[in-house]
């Protein structure tokens, strides 16, 4: 067997479970804090194939190894990677409590409904994105992913928590910070996880389903669910096309440019993505931020006219949303299209906008396709009759980006 066992959080190795073993794997932490039997080989766990390589010659000769991880090995830890070359049938494990579940405890907060992302050994920018769109997060970080990183690319309005060296009696650490405090520091490597909380909504709702938010029961709302003026807002025929075209989902950024009411930035935050909205109309920004309220997300609202606020904003966006078709249409476009890292969609009601705003994708390298969408709804007449409304057309053009074309994209 390999024996897999979750310490470095307070709870000590049990001596049983070495007894007889005879290769030890972990991190210098975790070998340094045991006793060794007598005679066993000790691997220093850091690049993980030759670790496995030396675990599967005990293996093959039916010699018994322990492998020490910190925490939880089984969430976000090395017991996938054994199960997968060894088969879990070969593993025990032992786990211990997680370095997530020792932080919110530190805190006092439940984390049921927190969702968990890791940003060890892989790219901050799902990590941050998640953190701007949900109000309880907790990050495992890593080299170039950690407090200071997260911090960086956070607006103001969230608290960051970090919990350094958890289970250390001497050097266990648990501090909330700004993001621009914790942009300035220098944290060095023994943070355990980060923590990213809005603190007016930290305790949350009771759950049923724990970590990722469910999915809304439905999306492209009826219009009378967003305060809008004089009927300007995206109609839901419209907004359920773009919502499949666009894609939004947790890990992802997108910018609703011309936003309006804000129909598309909310149905995007509501279905897990981080949303940024441009709108230039003072009441519009007033506007967006209440339907974002009334619908419970987040959404950063720019006061800004396009394409020059576009400048001004931090990150690629995966996904942008065009709504209006005024005479800067073309260069809203092309600018979105520079920075998109998947797709933009375009909504216009003037036919003569739709060859300007294709000709701004395919020049950018997206494949462009679009639709003239025109519905008609069920009115009702006197004497119990009903009659066909039609609503206004409108063109929706969608580009995705080619793999050639995203060689420009910031990764």
């Amino acid at each position: 067997m390999i024996t897999v066992v979750g310490a470095g959080t307070g709870a000590p190795v049990p001596a049983d479970v070495l007894a007889g073993a005879a290769l030890v794997v972990g991190g210098r932490r975790h070998l340094g804090a045991v006793r060794l039997p007598e005679g066993a080989a000790r691997v220093v766990l850091g690049p993980l194939a030759p670790a496995l390589d030396a675990i599967a010659e005990y293996v093959g000769k039916e010699l018994p190894v322990v492998v020490l991880a910190s925490g939880d090995p089984g969430f976000f830890g090395i017991v996938r990677a054994l199960a997968e070359r060894f088969g879990p049938g070969l593993l025990d494990v032992r786990p211990g409590v997680s370095s997530v579940a020792t932080a919110f405890a530190r805190v006092g907060l439940p984390w049921d409904d927190a969702v968990v992302v890791s940003a060890h050994g892989r790219d901050p920018r799902t990590a941050v994105q998640v953190c701007r769109a949900r109000p309880k997060v907790a990050v495992l970080t890593g080299p170039g992913a950690g407090p200071a990183e997260l911090g960086a690319a956070l607006p103001a309005g969230r608290v960051l928590v970090v919990a350094s060296a958890l289970g250390d009696p001497e050097r266990e650490r648990v501090e909330r910070v700004t993001p621009a405090e914790a942009a300035a520091r220098d944290w060095g490597t023994a943070v355990n996880v980060v923590l990213c909380l809005d603190e007016t909504r930290a305790l949350g709702a009771v759950r049923t389903v724990a970590g990722v938010p469910e999915r809304p029961a439905g999306w492209a709302l009826d219009e009378a669910e967003f305060t809008h003026r004089d009927s300007m807002i995206t109609k839901f025929e419209v907004r359920a096309l773009a919502l499949a075209r666009l894609g939004p989902r947790l890990g992802d950024l997108v910018w609703d440019v011309g936003a309006g009411s804000g129909s598309v930035a909310v149905e995007c935050a509501r279905l897990g993505a981080a949303v940024v909205a441009v709108e230039k109309a003072p009441d519009g920004v007033e506007r967006i931020r209440a339907n974002a309220a009334a619908h419970g997300v987040d959404v950063e609202v720019v006061h800004g006219t396009a394409p020059q606020a576009l400048s001004g904003l931090a990150g690629d966006p995966d996904a942008v949303f065009v709504g209006g078709g005024g005479r800067e249409l073309p260069a809203v476009v092309t600018a979105c299209a520079r920075r998109a890292r998947r797709t933009v969609v375009v909504a216009m009601a003037a036919l003569d906008r739709v060859p300007a705003a294709r000709a701004a994708l395919t020049d950018a390298g997206f494949t462009c396709d679009g639709v003239l969408l025109q519905s008609s709804r069920l009115a009702p007449l006197p004497g119990d009759v009903t009659r066909l409304a039609a609503t206004n057309p409108v063109f929706l053009l969608w580009g995705v980006r080619t793999p050639a074309s995203s060689e420009g994209v910031a990764q």
